[in-house]
């Protein structure tokens, strides 16, 4: 299907998505969505007879668990409700532990890198053909960017891809803006991984914005698209014309003016990449498999990626082979979108702390990881608080408490409260 030039739709920008001129589809965060309604703005928009493609964020397909059926019968709904033909998701892991390490849950709040080892690909495959037979419309799965490297890969990312499309048939949404970032952060030929994956494969193209600092790059998408992220488009498009090119945006929205001149500058590229003479593509041999595989991939993978977890959000010691330093970046911009998110789920919180309610957050998100979502951590945060009988402030205090009341229960934590969260730091080994 033929997509064309897209936008990411997000409430802070839906009136200038509407009025942004050459928009053939846009593409809606689907946990964002209700599952029987959709705002007035997409509502609008389809009976313009613009494609809307729902984007998941939480399934967790690179995880050593199986899908959860809740999540997967959630995206199908939206699916239909949209009446969407594709939905996509990533190639990431976003909680780990629970019965197969048999330790608590932990939720990363964010999308992290997925193993490219045998064991992890054996996972990915079989978890992408449950949620293959859940949905309702074919499912395309996107590249990440990473701030670290797995220590032993096998694969290269673009083996990897190709691989998986091997096994299972899915399509691709290949984010050439997380290849620019796995370039800079990983050492990774965005070149070399375009001429190895599959790409009659794929379904659509991101492109975004990132900043880098201190020689990390950060795929913000709250920043302008740049020069090399259209530069590995061009590379992209010289191989093939992918059915949609879509311009995601996420945070620090610029007026409609900025985005509409990133969509004619991806369009300059892409007419550019076109008229160029092109690339011979080769493709190359798969590479071996190991003659023999031990059994037990989910629970290798499970140990895994609960060790890397725990050590970014709950303190825990680094694991044999990764870049420390690099594990230091990763955790404290875990942190920082934690506190990010819920204050724009909870917006009362940095209301009543004003300035001091990012630093006693981060405090909080130091020993407390996040396990059963962002509402909830915004409560944990709050029952924390007052159960150390902050803030400091009478007034705020009370704003707090009536806060906390409204949404958890009759009356604020005290002595039980702290116990429970001693447990609860005792049980993650803290």
């Amino acid at each position: 299907m033929k997509l064309g030039i897209g936008i990411g739709w997000r409430p802070e920008i839906a009136d200038a998505v509407e009025a942004l001129p050459g928009i053939d589809w846009v593409e809606a965060v689907a946990e964002n969505l209700c599952a029987d309604h959709l705002p007035e703005s997409l509502v609008r928009l389809r009976e313009r007879g613009v494609t809307v493609v729902p984007h998941g964020v939480s399934l967790g397909l690179g995880g050593a668990d199986r899908p959860d059926p809740g999540r997967l019968a959630g995206l199908a709904a939206r699916a239909e409700l949209l009446d969407a033909p594709l939905v996509t998701e990533h190639i990431a892991f976003v909680r780990a532990g629970g019965p197969l390490t048999a330790s608590p849950v932990l939720e990363a709040g964010h999308l992290l890198p997925v193993p490219r080892t045998w064991d992890a690909l054996d996972a990915l495959c079989e978890n992408v053909r449950i949620a293959q037979d859940s949905l309702p419309v074919p499912l395309a799965l996107e590249n990440i960017a990473a701030l670290i490297s797995w220590p032993g890969e096998e694969l290269t990312e673009g083996q990897f891809l190709a691989e998986l499309v091997e096994r299972t048939g899915v399509r691709l949404l290949i984010d050439v803006a997380n290849l620019h970032t796995n370039h800079v952060n990983r050492g990774e030929d965005p070149a070399t991984a375009l001429d190895e994956l599959p790409v009659e494969a794929i379904a659509y193209v991101h492109v975004a914005g990132g900043v880098e600092k201190d020689g990390v790059w950060h795929d913000t998408h709250a920043h302008p698209v740049t020069r090399p992220v259209l530069d590995v488009l061009g590379e992209l498009r010289s191989r093939v014309d992918p059915p949609g090119v879509l311009l995601e945006r996420d945070d620090d929205f610029p007026p409609a003016g900025e985005l509409a001149g990133e969509l004619t500058a991806i369009r300059s590229t892409l007419a550019a990449a076109a008229t160029g003479p092109g690339t011979d593509l080769k493709r190359p041999s798969r590479p071996p498999e190991p003659a023999r595989r031990a059994a037990g991939a989910r629970g290798r993978t499970a140990v895994a990626q609960t060790a890397l977890l725990s050590s970014l959000v709950a303190g825990t010691p680094a694991p044999d082979g990764f870049d420390r330093r690099r594990l230091g970046v990763q955790s404290r911009a875990l942190a920082a979108k934690r506190a990010d998110v819920v204050a724009k789920v909870a917006p009362e919180l940095p209301g009543i702390l004003g300035d001091g309610y990012r630093k006693a957050f981060l405090a909080y998100a130091s020993n407390r990881p996040m396990s059963g979502g962002y509402r909830r951590d915004a409560l944990g945060f709050a029952e924390q608080l007052l159960a150390n009988g902050r803030p400091d402030d009478e007034a705020a205090r009370r704003r707090l408490t009536r806060w906390w009341q409204e949404r958890a229960a009759p009356r604020p934590p005290r002595r039980g409260a702290r116990l429970v969260h001693a447990a609860r730091t005792a049980l993650l080994g803290r």
